[in-house]
């Protein structure tokens, strides 16, 4: 007569201790873990999920971060340098007064507060210039932590993620050896499901850092070249403020000799 040996059967010969229905159990444990990272996902571990949203809700702010501080940065760019030609086809400081009136731009601030300067210090003595300079680097100053708001947080998305996935890794793989021996096997249809859902959280810690990180560099290189564009426009508004100066000291000097 043919003899018919069970999978369970079988399975006890080679792992000795296990007992033929708890191997069995396992069997179908294994067979019932999905390989799509969507299907580990659902099957993980409560605070392995957690970890693993809060890293996805990172990674969408990097991504929103991004395209807002683009569309900010193009936006300013591109006015500031149609404010820097029109600044350096004024003459004096009172008709680029007149060209940019009380505008919102970083320009149009610089230029009132010359203005006023210019005005509080007629009878003053000293330096007009040096005077006009601090004004000019308080508002650059200024204008810089503007140009820099948000981009804070892509850079501690980029150092910290990958740290919050490893956490996420470490706990799944503890709940993995917890239940390695509870199913008192080794068997790899067994161990690999639990610890391939552990690894998912440290790739999604680095899908989150690694774009952070290049977003945060690419931002900061936009920025620099922004506020060079602002130096450039503050030298615009000395060297009118010097003009004038010049002006005024050929006027008393005629005014003198006559």
């Amino acid at each position: 007569m043919p003899v018919t040996i069970s999978a369970a059967a079988v399975a006890s010969d080679l792992v000795p201790g296990a007992a033929p229905a708890s191997l069995a159990q396992s069997a179908a444990a294994a067979h019932s873990h999905g390989s799509s990272a969507y299907a580990m996902f659902l099957q993980a571990d409560v605070v392995v999920k957690a970890v693993m949203l809060g890293l996805l809700a990172a990674s969408l702010v990097t991504w929103t971060v991004w395209i807002a501080k683009s569309l900010q940065l193009a936006r300013w760019r591109r006015r500031l340098r149609r404010d820097i030609g029109a600044l350096a086809g004024c003459r004096s400081l009172v008709e680029a007064a007149t060209t940019f009136g009380f505008g919102e731009g970083v320009v149009s601030r610089m230029i009132q507060a010359t203005a006023q300067e210019t005005r509080i210090s007629e009878h003053a003595t000293g330096s007009l210039k040096e005077r006009v300079a601090s004004h000019l680097d308080r508002i650059e100053t200024a204008n810089g932590r503007s140009t820099m708001a948000g981009t804070g947080i892509l850079a501690t998305i980029g150092s910290t993620a990958p740290f919050v996935g490893l956490f996420g890794t470490v706990w799944g793989i503890m709940n993995a050896f917890v239940g390695i021996s509870k199913a008192q096997t080794t068997n790899l249809a067994v161990v690999a499901p639990g610890i391939a859902e552990a690894l998912l959280a440290t790739a999604f810690g680095l899908v989150a850092a690694i774009p952070a990180v290049v977003i945060y560099n690419g931002l900061s290189r936009s920025i620099a070249g922004y506020r060079v564009l602002v130096g450039d426009a503050a030298a615009e508004v000395q060297r009118l403020v010097s003009r004038d100066l010049d002006r005024h000291r050929v006027s008393a000097a005629s005014a003198a000799a006559e």
